[in-house]
């Protein structure tokens, strides 16, 4: 499967599966790399690595407890995920929005798995939101009624093979700032920390917000134990900027990518494109510069 897009097994917002290609291109991974992801979220880039045969080892953190939890129930029980979810999905046909208050409920107190996966299939534009306790409190798409079980199936059945049936994917839940003691050569990382635009303390996206002054110092102790990554972090849809750039002294190549039409300004009924900036380390920097106006489909053509 070599689509531009690939399944995710879960919708999650500010997930980087439009842009995966070229992120992995840049991440240069062999047969012998281990590809580390540790804001994995819904793991687009490590997805996309797997199907294109790009490395056979990866490491999937985030501090983000229940989301690897479901993690790992796709990668170690999907056919019992499967069916759970598929019991959900059928029992709330009599009143959709009631049962999705009931589930989040459950969840907040039992954290399941399949109780999660239900959530971000009926959570409005697929995102998670946090109340000042660290509950789950965002509100359903009263237009829809998720993801059908069938579709599910294949999308977590396909993923869950690709990523265990011929690679090795370990999962993990800690802080990003503990991960670097674990660093070995052979290791190619893929950061996607919460962008600095979207992460303040009063911002209920994430359950851990993510300080710009400790992911700069994280990033420098990165530099200089000459760490090979690919970072994603800011950007811009429309005239919104996120952020701003990283400091120059840090040796990072910053480069634009055009990752399309932004959803939620569609659904807001705004034409509005997203701008994704990515940054390079020296281990991974090539003599290739790409213009910022390039879209993402000439940027990978200008790859090959």
């Amino acid at each position: 499967m070599h689509s531009k897009y690939v399944s995710q097994p879960f919708q999650y917002q500010g997930s980087k599966r439009a842009i995966a290609p070229t992120i992995v291109e840049h991440l240069q991974i062999t047969h012998d790399s281990v590809l580390v992801e540790p804001f994995a979220g819904s793991a687009a880039v490590s997805i996309r690595a797997a199907i294109d045969g790009r490395g056979k080892k990866f490491w999937i953190n985030d501090c983000n407890e229940p989301l690897m939890d479901l993690w790992r129930a796709i990668l170690e029980e999907p056919g019992n995920l499967i069916a759970q979810y598929r019991n959900l999905w059928t029992a709330q046909s009599s009143d959709p929005k009631r049962f999705y208050m009931e589930v989040r409920d459950r969840f907040n107190k039992e954290h399941n798995p399949v109780d999660l996966l239900y959530l971000l299939a009926r959570a409005v534009k697929g995102s998670i939101r946090y109340n000042s306790a660290g509950e789950f409190n965002q509100s359903p798409d009263n237009r829809r009624l998720g993801t059908h079980p069938k579709t599910l199936a294949k999308r977590i059945s396909f993923i869950s093979k690709t990523m265990t049936m011929k690679c090795v994917t370990q999962v993990t839940s800690m802080d990003y700032q503990n991960m670097l003691s674990f660093y070995e050569s052979g290791q190619v990382w893929y950061l996607d920390p919460p962008y600095e635009g979207v992460s303040g303390l009063r911002d209920s996206r994430y359950a851990n917000a993510v300080d710009r002054h400790d992911f700069e110092r994280f990033l420098k102790e990165l530099v200089i134990a000459e760490v090979p990554f690919v970072l994603s972090y800011d950007g811009q849809t429309g005239n919104k900027i996120y952020g701003s750039p990283l400091p120059s002294e840090l040796g990072l190549q910053r480069i634009e990518l055009d990752a399309g039409r932004s959803a939620t300004s569609t659904l807001l009924g705004r034409e509005e494109r997203t701008i994704e900036v990515i940054y390079i380390s020296k281990p991974l920097q090539t003599v290739i510069r790409y213009d910022s106006a390039l879209s993402h489909e000439q940027m990978v053509m200008e790859l090959f």
